[in-house]
């Protein structure tokens, strides 16, 4: 009874802290729902004005890792629109489905794996659970890989998700739906809103949005939105290589928008149905992909790293279930607020896109090796990360609430500076005396390297928490005393700390800590 209600709790705390971070994000200015005075469009999003500078950002920092700091890596941005070939040659026409299964009582729609993996995701919180029970125990002296490896309640825990995920991906990779269906059966599992576990056989929905190019309706051409980029990289392979006159090994890099009619789209921007990704597919040698693989499982931990959010918020997660042509695939997995869910995926995926399209288009798509002398399909190896999971990541690791030294709490959005929409604030303490003017004139010139904010409404205690909540990493006070000595207050986001600086000190000052080179030299 004890463990129920220590779970209950854990669950309603990890609830009440994701509709925090749903609020925040709309108080501030950084995700909306669309279409909202129409009452909304189900698992779509816009991003706000500081919402689309934070995913600016969070992009230009990955380009600058994957495209700027590599000779042998060019970015490309192909179209949303490919003929039609090309998704029954990377086999989304016949293969792009979710196994889903209906509740005959609530008459609502679920993916069957989701709502397996939701049951194994109850399960590790309570491994989590006993971990904080005996890290309380025993204090410093607690050795957490021991515990778990050796106690034996939770190791029952452990083998309990080990085998229903096993289960669960024999049964899809077999296509074995009535296993599947068996499967969330066995386990009990409920609908979430009703309780009810009146459920219908499991059933293949395809994911691709299907259009018409065309003038007319009877001479349209049947097209499908992208539901990856990595086709767009995989088809430009030929022109890329010949025109930059790169040699293996070398990737291409793309950013941009995909689609997936998702039945279950949830959890705000974490899976929506137009969504954006940042990917590179690294054509290599055939024979050399091991060593392939684990560089950039390295190098893109390595990345994620750099932004100071907390090792013990990763882990990769290797698959169970592996893709007729990958050999080798694992997730990068981040501590979301609902739990470890994948935030970028890394698949060493063979010469199977390359060769599907040579024999889909009837054109040869092979490298010439010239130490080899011979021509051969490169192999694949992929890193795809989702940027609208990237920015929910950074977001709701970035948003808490400090109890401060004089008993009053404080929200602040400690986000890396380097990625922060606003840089800095400019405050006159009044709005006179020749204040704001002064103000304004250190925004006109900080404005040409940085995203400078003005703010002069209320007290500057509260302009200070109202940046704070913004995740605006400086703060910089023009008083009565900087008409006689040109030195203002800049006031520290997450310390609170202030110092006086010279004016013209502060482009300096603020470079020093927002700078990519900076952040990205942690890697």
């Amino acid at each position: 009874m004890f463990e129920a209600v220590l779970y209950f709790c854990t669950m309603a705390n990890q609830d009440d802290q994701f509709k925090k971070v749903i609020s925040h994000a709309k108080e501030y200015g950084y995700v909306f729902q669309s279409s909202e005075i129409y009452d909304g469009l189900s698992a779509v999003y816009d991003y706000a004005q500081n919402g689309a500078e934070l995913k600016k950002n969070i992009r230009d920092y990955w380009w600058r890792a994957m495209v700027q700091m590599n000779d042998n890596i060019v970015g490309i941005d192909a179209a949303i629109f490919m003929h039609p070939t090309t998704w029954k040659a990377s086999g989304h026409v016949d293969a792009f489905n979710d196994p889903l299964i209906d509740n005959k009582d609530s008459k609502k729609r679920y993916r069957a794996d989701v709502l397996i993996e939701d049951y194994c995701a109850k399960i590790e919180a309570k491994i989590d659970k006993e971990v904080d029970k005996a890290a309380k125990r025993f204090g410093d002296a607690f050795n957490k890989e021991e515990f778990i490896s050796t106690n034996g309640r939770v190791l029952g825990y452990q083998e309990k998700i080990n085998t229903t995920l096993s289960r669960m991906a024999k049964s899809l990779e077999n296509e074995d739906l009535a296993d599947v269906k068996a499967l969330i059966e066995e386990l009990e599992i409920a609908d979430p809103l009703t309780g009810s576990r009146n459920w219908t056989e499991v059933k293949q929905f395809n994911l691709m949005f299907g259009t018409k190019l065309g003038a007319s309706a009877e001479n349209a051409m049947d097209l499908y939105l992208r539901p990856e980029t990595a086709q767009g990289i995989f088809v430009n392979f030929l022109n890329v290589q010949k025109t930059s006159r790169l040699k293996i090994p070398f990737g291409i890099a793309q950013t941009g928008k995909a689609f997936r009619n998702e039945i279950v789209a949830r959890q705000f921007i974490f899976r929506m149905r137009e969504f954006e990704q940042m990917e590179m597919q690294f054509f290599i040698k055939p024979g050399t992909q091991a060593k392939w693989y684990e560089h950039w499982k390295e190098t893109r931990m390595k990345w994620h790293l750099s932004l100071g959010m907390g090792a013990e918020n990763y882990r990769f997660h290797d698959h169970e279930k592996l893709a007729h042509y990958a050999d080798a695939a694992a997730d990068i997995e981040f501590k979301f607020p609902f739990g470890f869910k994948e935030l970028e995926g890394i698949h060493s995926r063979t010469d199977f896109d390359l060769s599907q399209h040579e024999k889909f288009s009837g054109k040869k798509l092979q490298y010439f090796d010239p130490e080899e002398n011979k021509s051969y399909v490169p192999y694949v190896l992929e890193t795809s990360i989702g940027l609208d999971r990237m920015f929910l990541a950074v977001f709701s690791n970035s948003l808490v609430e400090e109890e401060l030294e004089n008993g009053t709490t404080r929200t602040v959005l400690k986000l890396p500076s380097v990625l922060a929409p606003v840089k800095a604030a400019v405050l006159p303490l009044v709005k006179k005396d020749g204040l704001p003017e002064v103000a304004r004139k250190i925004v006109d010139e900080l404005k040409w390297d940085f995203n400078v904010d003005y703010d002069e409404k209320d007290a500057v205690g509260r302009r200070y928490r109202r940046q704070d909540a913004n995740g605006t990493p400086f703060c910089i006070t023009v008083d009565h005393d900087t008409l006689e000595d040109n030195t203002v207050t800049i006031r520290h986001r997450d310390t609170m700390e202030q110092e006086r600086v010279k004016i013209d000190d502060l482009r300096d000052l603020i470079k020093k800590e927002v700078d990519v080179r900076s952040w990205l030299m942690k890697m």
